[in-house]
């Protein structure tokens, strides 16, 4: 995933395993699960797949966002009173809080899709009822989800001696830069590093390198790159 988005970070599960929750409310249950995906035929695939397992349930609703615009935002009621269950579902996935390194905080969880099973306990919990189990059950599978943040890097080489790449990787390591590798050519060596992708970093970086190699180094930027 290399294209160009206005985001150039967001939030996402840190795994690719499922997360499974229970919420039991007047004998009905709830059964939340959350899971990163990629596109919207993983997310699809993903909610067939609890289709099948809980072929026995009253429904099966669902709600994923997809992208690092979050542009691909799709809801299922699966047979609950409409609005009552999937918007919910996807408004407490488009609401949610994610904290940051650097201690600042947005709604920027994306890349995830949350399915909510539902067997019913005999009593009717009406459309407020429901619209607060479906939320609530999100909520609780999504406290229990390991969060990270993707940054979208922008990649830059750097030609350097071979007698100096070494000092010189390990140089831009102690200064914060992320160090993707080093090749060796015959004639030069090309250490390859990757920031943050935004102008002021970009900046900063070309200073920072001409300074650590006496002014005798430059980067040469590139593509884009996830992590």
């Amino acid at each position: 995933m290399t294209e160009e988005t206005r985001a150039t970070r967001y939030t996402v599960i840190s795994h690719r395993e499922p997360v499974e929750s229970l919420l039991e409310i007047k004998r009905s249950e709830f059964i939340g699960h959350v899971k990163r995906v990629e596109s919207e035929a993983e997310a699809r695939q993903y909610i067939e797949s609890l289709r099948k397992v809980y072929h026995n349930a009253r429904h099966v609703c669902s709600a994923f966002v997809i992208g690092a615009d979050r542009e691909i935002q799709r809801s299922s009621d699966d047979g609950e009173p409409a609005g009552t269950a999937g918007i919910p579902m996807l408004q407490a996935l488009l609401s949610r809080r994610t904290h940051h390194s650097e201690g600042t905080e947005a709604t920027d969880l994306s890349d995830i899709c949350a399915v909510v099973v539902r067997y019913f306990g005999g009593i009717k919990l009406g459309a407020g009822g429901l619209v607060r189990a479906y939320t609530d059950a999100v909520v609780q599978v999504l406290d229990e989800a390991p969060l990270v943040t993707r940054q979208r890097l922008r990649l830059g080489e750097i030609i350097i001696s071979h007698a100096d790449a070494g000092r010189f990787e390990n140089d831009l390591r102690s200064h914060g830069f992320t160090v993707i590798g080093t090749d060796y050519l015959s004639a030069h060596a090309v250490v390859r590093i990757g920031v943050a992708d935004e102008d002021q970093n970009k900046e900063k970086a070309n200073e920072q390198v001409a300074a650590l190699s006496a002014g005798s180094a430059t980067v040469t930027w590139t593509t884009t790159e996830w992590v």
